[in-house]
């Protein structure tokens, strides 16, 4: 499996077929292209470009978008593209097998409404890989690449390691890292790297991961 790392938390996902994983407002629309099948974890901005995942099902028909049913009324205009999932449940999409994780975003405050969010686990039959959404929800499985969120409202460094080394991946990489400028990655990361007891990175975007 072909991963490509875009800005934020957005990936995409080449080999079976072409599985794109949030592609929000901070990721480049190129994501898109092409794809069989995108995955969307939650209903935040970040997460998903309503206008962008519309036009990618204008030119491609055939792609499917799997999400929480909380997000479905974003996408009505393609809403025969859409299917909703529930977290523990296991389907296809572009030729992988996926299984949802958590159902909740991960806490913001008291104040804050809380929201829907999925972690997906993809699994090619030869390696897997754990995108977590907004949350810190791990899953019950071993994971070979995990995805990190490095900085968010939601989250500290504390929470983003103790997630690490509670799943025990083969190696991790950073997630939802638009946020933070040059300095904060670097000291973020730089926990990660001494303390999540496997190999970590930070990867600028459009990196290729094998």
């Amino acid at each position: 499996m072909r991963v490509t790392k875009f800005t934020h938390s957005c990936l995409r996902i080449e080999g079976a077929g072409v599985l794109v994983v949030d592609p929000g407002e901070f990721s480049e629309a190129s994501a898109l292209d092409g794809a069989d099948a995108v995955l969307i974890t939650h209903e935040h901005f970040d997460h998903v470009d309503v206008a962008a995942v519309t036009a990618a099902v204008a030119r491609r028909p055939e792609l499917r978008i799997f999400a929480h049913e909380a997000v479905l009324p974003l996408l009505a205009d393609v809403a025969a593209a859409t299917t909703a999932v529930t977290a523990g449940q296991e389907f296809e999409a572009a030729g992988y097998r996926v299984r949802a994780f958590g159902g909740q975003h991960a806490i913001i405050h008291p104040y804050v409404p809380v929201f829907a969010n999925l972690g997906f686990l993809v699994d090619d039959g030869t390696g897997n890989l754990y995108h977590p959404g907004d949350s810190f929800v791990a899953p019950d499985v071993e994971v070979e690449t995990l995805f990190v969120p490095l900085n968010a409202p939601w989250a500290t460094i504390a929470e983003s390691l103790a997630f690490v080394r509670s799943v025990r991946p083969g190696r991790a990489f950073a997630l939802h890292d638009g946020l933070l400028n040059e300095r904060g990655a670097a000291v973020y990361g730089k926990h990660l790297e001494s303390f999540s007891e496997t190999t970590f990175r930070q990867v600028a975007p459009g990196t290729v991961l094998d």
